[in-house]
């Protein structure tokens, strides 16, 4: 609350205020807020006596904010008072950009942060992301004792991050509230965001006209990026892999201002394709950047391909189980493959397997072989036995019998634990113990489910897009314990791709109800209660502004998200409270 709210007399506040200066305590009644802003311009070594300009600040040579604002502002400036108001832009960092009009003491007005010149109603409409009101004695400065100014924080159409503020100064008018310029600086706000939407969507456009120029239809391999649009073809999107996307983009941040016609962007080394990269210009401006694609030649397939480079999944789990099992089946030996059902044990023997034409033997499909030792194949074919948990006794001892002769068997056995193995199936597993490798379920890598949906999908129809999903959506999938291992996930996704008659990416709602839902949350903590309810007060109190909440909490914007998605992840659902 300020001073003028409180009383429409400011002489005890220009009382305190001296007190203040001569090193006196402060009498009761001035808001903390004002003494604490007192005391941080004492801090900054802020002189209230400054009667000059303050140290000239360095301007930014070219500002899109003052190329936007600055037509907006010329259009509203004959409103003003001229002689006895000011209209002052500021950016980001508080350097003045613009002004016209004049008040008193507008000639320090070279820089309005409060390591300059202390308090004043641009650094507090900044820092609370409101438009706020400083008056008189508020100030630190001496020659802002007679003048009221109003600021309004000017907020990204695309981020709501701040950019700047508005300001109206005018005489001293503590006894008006709100302040008379309030409206004008609401207005010149309001505006001046509303030219910064149009300059933003008049970028996407200069982005999608360079992309459809590049892309020619869909034959050709192009991404089109500014920092914050992506736009990617349908070869891109095959060719590309998230890490050279990523690296693309990372290059379109970097890049503010160029003059070549060319550029250059490392890729990764597995990318697999080249790039050439054109700039996307606008008024001798770099906007973006346009990225053709071109794959790589195929250099000629190993004749015994590494099966850690065909089965999808790059967490460490799934990469440990994989090599031990690569290495245990290129020395002479059976090697016994374990995990819960849909784990992916047939998959992976196959991959070890490949190009040996076994011969694969089902045990869920004929548990009694009836087959003897010396029955089972000796011309050094390779076996495949899956669910040996399956096998009747008679078979399990003809194994055991195979192994004690032949130690060195080409044979692989996929087995899935379940009810205490007998006598006979036990010596087997005991035999096979040191030549043993066990898959994760697919709960323990979920870092893999983003990896295994493209694969797990089924080709899509000429003409047609492949299977997306939204980030929510993935999440989900990602939460969800998948009691089924892989097989659970692949029939989520062919009926998925099967049943869907609408477009564009999977989005949560069209998941079942288990997956949706996810896991149970754990009840919050009496901390965790108290943050939430903070939280939810500053979204009400901002109508639902995060931005603004997170700033007025003084929280980063990705920490306020994250929370949020916290909650929710543990039943805390995020909504209006009693």
């Amino acid at each position: 609350m300020t001073t003028a709210e409180q009383s429409p007399a400011l002489a005890p506040l220009r009382h305190a205020r001296q007190r203040f200066l001569t090193g006196h305590p402060v009498p009761d009644g001035v808001p903390d807020d004002v003494v604490d802003a007192w005391r941080r311009a004492r801090f900054f070594g802020v002189r209230p006596d400054l009667d000059g300009p303050v140290r000239e600040s360095t301007r930014p040579v070219n500002s899109p904010l003052l190329e936007a604002a600055r037509p907006v502002l010329t259009r509203i400036a004959p409103a003003l008072d001229a002689g006895r108001s000011a209209l002052v832009l500021t950016d980001e960092r508080l350097r003045v950009l613009w002004s016209t009009g004049s008040a008193p003491g507008d000639d320090t007005c070279a820089d309005l942060s409060e390591r300059e010149v202390g308090h004043n109603s641009a650094a507090l409409a900044l820092r609370t992301l409101r438009r706020a009101e400083v008056h008189g004695p508020e100030h630190f400065l001496d020659v802002w004792q007679d003048v009221s100014a109003v600021s309004v924080p000017l907020l990204s159409p695309e981020t709501g991050q701040a950019l700047g503020t508005v300001t109206v100064a005018t005489g001293l008018c503590a006894g008006c509230r709100p302040h008379p310029g309030a409206a004008l600086a609401e207005v010149a706000a309001a505006a001046v965001e509303a030219e910064l939407r149009a300059r933003a969507r008049s970028r996407e456009r200069l982005l999608l006209d360079a992309y459809e120029r590049a892309a020619r239809g869909r034959e050709r391999a192009v991404v089109a990026l500014d920092g914050r649009t992506r736009l990617v073809s349908e070869a891109a999107a095959r060719l590309a892999s998230p890490q050279v996307l990523e690296a693309l983009e990372r290059g379109a941040r970097a890049w503010g201002r160029g003059t070549g016609e060319s550029y250059d962007i490392p890729l990764p080394e597995d990318a697999g394709c080249t790039v050439e990269i054109t700039p996307v210009r606008h008024d001798g401006r770099v906007l973006g950047l346009v990225a053709v694609l071109e794959a790589r030649p195929v250099e000629p397939v190993p004749s015994a391909p590494d099966p850690a480079s065909t089965l999808v999944g790059g967490s460490v789990p799934w990469r440990h189980s994989v090599a031990r099992a690569t290495a245990l089946f290129r020395t002479a030996g059976p090697v016994l493959v374990v995990g819960e059902p849909g784990t992916g044990k047939t998959t992976l023997a196959l991959e070890l397997l490949d190009g040996t034409a076994p011969l694969v033997v089902d045990a869920a499909e004929s548990p009694e072989l009836g087959l003897t030792h010396e029955e089972w194949p000796r011309d050094h074919l390779p076996l495949l036995l899956r669910h040996a948990e399956r096998l009747a006794q008679p078979d399990v001892a003809a194994l055991n019998s195979l192994l004690d002769e032949r130690p060195d068997a080409s044979l692989v056995i996929t087995y899935t634990p379940g009810t205490a193995p007998g006598p006979c199936l036990q010596r087997l597993l005991d035999t096979l113990a040191a030549r043993s490798v066990t898959l994760p379920a697919l709960r323990e890598r979920p870092e893999d489910i983003r990896e295994l949906l493209p694969a797990l999908a089924p080709v899509p129809a000429p003409g047609s897009p492949p299977l997306t999903w939204t980030l929510d959506a993935l999440r989900a999938l990602e939460r969800h314990p998948w009691p089924g291992n892989v097989t659970e996930l692949a029939h989520l996704v062919r009926a998925l791709a099967s049943q869907r008659r609408i477009c564009g990416p999977v989005r949560r709602g069209e998941l079942p109800d288990p997956v949706r839902e996810g896991p149970a949350g754990r009840t919050l903590s009496p901390m965790e209660l108290a943050e939430r309810a903070a939280i939810l007060q500053a979204l009400r109190r901002h109508g639902g502004n995060k931005a603004r909440a997170a700033a007025a909490l003084g929280i980063a914007r990705a920490t306020l998200y994250r929370k949020l998605r916290e909650y929710q992840g543990r039943d805390a659902l995020i909504g209006p409270t009693p």
